[in-house]
């Protein structure tokens, strides 16, 4: 066992120029894998992950890849795929997964789990196209953004996934949906760790995130983010007596946060 010291959260990233929401929203889907590993009878377990930005303690640059942990624990074998996408010189694109180790040999974990929720986090060699499309840390909502931003109940978020393994086309992008918030209270985060989501949630899309831009409904007269922000990290889905109810259950951006300062503190090898 060995202590952590969680850093202060990352000060928002300032955008000098507010991008159509278009743009934001592409900024995301760029960001966002699918996560896959075949079990050798026909089917594979599908997951999702997204790509943070996210600098070591020494300020190198450094690709974190965030997804909901039960994603690589229901993954038994030492490697799993990642779902890379490369354009083609005639504008098309083509789907190019590789191979993605989650496990040593002796079958330790290559990624960190938070120790409450269901949130993995591991540090990544990305294609620098995939690189460069990392989201930056800052846009991770703290503890206290729901508060400042007034985000509430009825809000609209929007979330990344592969339904079922389905994605929007054959190179591989993500799919793209919307939902509301329907739960309150959202904070305290120490109360409220997750917060519900008005939409349907399949396997496959676990670890996508859950995420606000300026192409997302709110109340009137709420205070505008001077910059999108990821919300949380899509968990669950609600069942009672075996039945789905079309609701989403999200874990707060807070623990990855928390995950990636874990991740540093852990002991080298």
């Amino acid at each position: 066992m060995f202590a952590i010291q969680i850093p202060p959260e990352p000060s928002p990233v300032p955008a000098p120029v507010m991008a159509p929401s278009w743009d934001l929203t592409r900024g995301l889907i760029d960001a966002t894998v699918q996560l896959d590993q075949p079990d050798g009878n026909g089917r594979r377990t599908v997951g999702t992950g997204f790509l943070v930005e996210a600098p070591r303690p020494d300020g190198t640059p450094r690709t974190v890849l965030v997804t909901a942990a039960h994603v690589f624990e229901r993954m038994p074998g030492t490697e799993a795929r990642i779902g890379w996408r490369t354009a083609l010189p005639d504008g098309a694109w083509r789907f190019t997964p590789e191979p993605l180790r989650i496990r040593e040999a002796d079958l330790t974990p290559d990624w960190t789990r938070h120790p409450d929720r269901d949130i993995a986090v591991m540090e990544i060699v990305a294609p620098e196209t995939f690189a460069r499309a990392a989201i930056p840390l800052g846009w991770l909502a703290g503890s206290t953004d729901f508060d400042t931003w007034q985000v509430g109940p009825g809000d609209e978020l929007l979330s990344l996934g592969f339904p079922r393994g389905l994605s929007a086309n054959r190179a591989g992008f993500p799919i793209l949906r919307v939902g509301r918030i329907a739960s309150w209270p959202l904070t305290p985060i120490a109360a409220f760790p997750t917060f519900l989501l008005d939409f349907p949630v399949h396997a496959g899309d676990s670890g996508g995130p859950v995420f606000w831009t300026p192409s997302a409904r709110r109340l009137p007269d709420t205070p505008m983010p001077d910059h999108p922000f990821i919300a949380g990290v899509l968990v669950q889905t609600v069942e009672v007596d075996g039945q789905d109810l079309g609701i989403g259950v999200v874990a707060h951006a807070r623990y990855v946060l928390d995950a990636i300062a874990l991740m540093d503190a852990a002991p080298g090898p």
